[in-house]
């Protein structure tokens, strides 16, 4: 059976090939069963395109805070999203953070003059990861080289490589053992601000947090706080809130802090990531299987 798709508002052509290549038809939306939206992640442009005949829409992001913020997530029509499309690229990146901390690069790369060496190894630190979906689990492969304790913070029960696994209510049990605590949660109502002073608290003066998750799930201000006073090592982010981190803002200034902004999935990475989720799940759709990454309602991932 042939399935009627619109790739839209902004018909962008990888994504319309991806269409193709599941063998359905890209049609206006009027004629549409599904879209696969790309468009300004305006929430109210994607309510503006649902019809009575739309079953699914796809997402191009793997959060979707905005859409779910704004109710526009629904069970019928299923939304899906590009969670664990970019699982890898990610990890990468967030292996990439956790070593340049280790090796002092944050510092070294910015020295202007000969400095001793204050480097460490990343082989053998443990390593607490908050949110072990596509992210945290391809980290955990790369990590294996390294010999590290992995302590996985997840509510989807055992996690492959993970040393420890702790349900996402008792994530604070993973901090004061962490010599890095990645957070690659999925922004919700329940885990926006997870990280504070509190959590601060209980982490090892040495220890470095990383976040190529979403800025908000992170405290900015008992962040600067934490990282002023020494009371955490330090702190590697991709992400920031508010983002983009305003010219000016404390965090620009501190020695201890590495940003990146928001580079963690290349570009590259992300069209061939999303445009392989998108033929998957035109082809579960034409063929009636459960379709990758639908968002619940409820949830909000």
């Amino acid at each position: 059976m042939t399935v009627a798709v619109h790739v839209g508002p902004e018909p962008v052509p990888a994504l319309i090939d991806a269409v193709r290549r599941a063998g359905a038809r890209v049609v206006p939306l009027a004629e549409a069963e599904a879209i696969v939206y790309y468009g300004n992640d305006d929430p109210g442009e994607v309510r503006s395109m649902l019809h009575e005949g739309i079953r699914w829409v796809q997402l191009p992001h793997a959060g979707v805070e905005r859409w779910a913020d704004a109710g526009v997530i629904t069970e019928y029509p299923v939304f899906t999203a590009a969670t664990g499309s970019y699982g890898r690229p990610v990890a990468e990146h967030a292996l990439a953070l956790m070593l340049a901390a280790a090796r002092n690069l944050h510092r070294l790369a910015r020295a202007t003059t000969w400095l001793p060496n204050t480097s460490r190894e990343l082989t053998g630190s443990t390593v607490a990861i908050v949110g072990c979906g596509g992210i945290g689990r391809a980290l955990i492969g790369m990590l294996e080289p390294f010999a590290c304790r992995i302590v996985a913070v997840s509510d989807s029960g055992a996690v492959p490589g993970a040393d420890v696994v702790l349900p996402r209510a008792r994530y604070r049990e993973a901090l004061p053992e962490a010599d890095y605590v990645v957070v690659a949660a999925p922004a919700t109502p329940g885990t926006r601000g997870m990280f504070g002073t509190h959590e601060f608290g209980l982490m090892r003066q040495d220890a470095w947090l990383v976040n190529v998750a979403r800025g908000g799930l992170v405290v900015t201000g008992d962040l600067v706080e934490a990282l002023r006073s020494g009371r955490i090592g330090g702190a590697a982010l991709d992400v920031t809130d508010p983002e983009p981190l305003p010219d000016g803002h404390p965090l620009w200034t501190l020695e201890n802090v590495l940003i990146t902004p928001h580079s963690a999935n290349p570009r590259p990475a992300y069209w061939r990531g999303l445009a392989e989720r998108v033929t998957e799940n035109v082809r579960r759709f034409r063929d009636g299987e459960p379709l990758e990454g639908v968002v619940s309602p409820a949830q909000g991932f």
